[in-house]
């Protein structure tokens, strides 16, 4: 299978001129990576771990959208990052956190443009029966009621369903989804979880999400990528790296806490940590 591979990978962002600390220092950026070697298969993968232990920036590095200061990151044998922009999204597409469009098109038209210009031309057979995939996806993510509106006209909730669609439609052999279900409902983030799981499954498509709630995970994702702080990184099933003591080791909080992870402030998070300084030592 083909993997993405991180070759001697060093990236670190580079220093905001007038961005202080509470002292007044200027802050200067730590290496995200420091000469960091790993390959993980392509398949369907959910990215987990605390704010800022490096998911988006992996993500960012193995779609080529960032290109590191040393070494090499390949994804199915390209270094993407050098490939011209139309042959770098057509080898690998982007939903990146919280997006915002300015568009007035409609969103039937938008969707009909993304199908015929992506890499399926217009032309592709749903996986669940559809004669054409653009009507699966107008369907599966709940799209009908919004088609004839202009993408400045719906909601948080329904733009992330369109951009699901956008995705999925252009046919880009991995995706990278930063935070994909931020506003939808419940049920549609298990609707739309269990499709593209099963679109996967079917075209052989690489997708890689990163997602807060980690029962979403445990359910539908078959490999896990768990970030530690300390940009240490484990790779497997959910049954083999969700264990509690591994999940308290990430995040620092009891396991007890993270199923309401995403609504904890930094603060008590902080907090918490702070609680389990004494029984928990992350190594640096």
């Amino acid at each position: 299978m083909e993997s993405i591979v991180f070759d001697d990978v060093s990236f670190t962002y580079p220093m905001i001129e007038g961005d202080l600390d509470a002292e007044g220092k200027q802050i200067v950026p730590k290496p995200v990576f420091d000469h960091f070697s790993g390959s993980i298969p392509c398949a369907f993968t959910s990215l987990i771990g605390p704010n800022g232990s490096g998911k988006s920036t992996f993500m960012m590095l193995a779609s080529g959208r960032l290109r590191p200061q040393n070494g090499k990151v390949t994804l199915f044998g390209q270094d993407v990052a050098s490939l011209a922009e139309e042959k770098k999204n057509l080898l690998a597409s982007v939903i990146y956190q919280n997006m915002e469009f300015e568009s007035d098109e409609k969103v039937a038209g938008l969707l009909g443009y993304v199908y015929a210009n992506g890499a399926l031309k217009g032309n592709a057979k749903g996986i669940r029966g559809s004669k054409s995939l653009l009507d699966e996806c107008e369907s599966v993510f709940e799209l009908e009621k919004v088609l004839d509106h202009p993408l400045t006209e719906i909601s948080k909730g329904e733009i992330q369903r369109v951009l699901l669609a956008f995705s999925i439609l252009y046919g880009s052999p991995a995706i990278f989804m930063d935070e994909p279900l931020f506003a939808m409902e419940d049920r549609q983030k298990h609707s739309s979880l269990e499709y593209i799981r099963d679109f996967c499954r079917e075209t052989g498509t690489a997708v890689f999400i990163s997602m807060h709630e980690l029962e979403l995970t445990r359910r539908y994702a078959p490999n896990v990528l768990l970030f530690y702080p300390n940009r240490d990184m484990d790779y497997g099933t959910p049954e083999e790296v969700m264990s509690d003591g591994s999940l308290e080791k990430a995040y620092g909080v009891p396991v007890s806490m993270l199923k309401n992870a995403e609504d904890l402030t930094r603060e008590e998070i902080r907090q918490a940590s702070l609680a389990l300084s004494g029984k928990l030592k992350v190594e640096s």
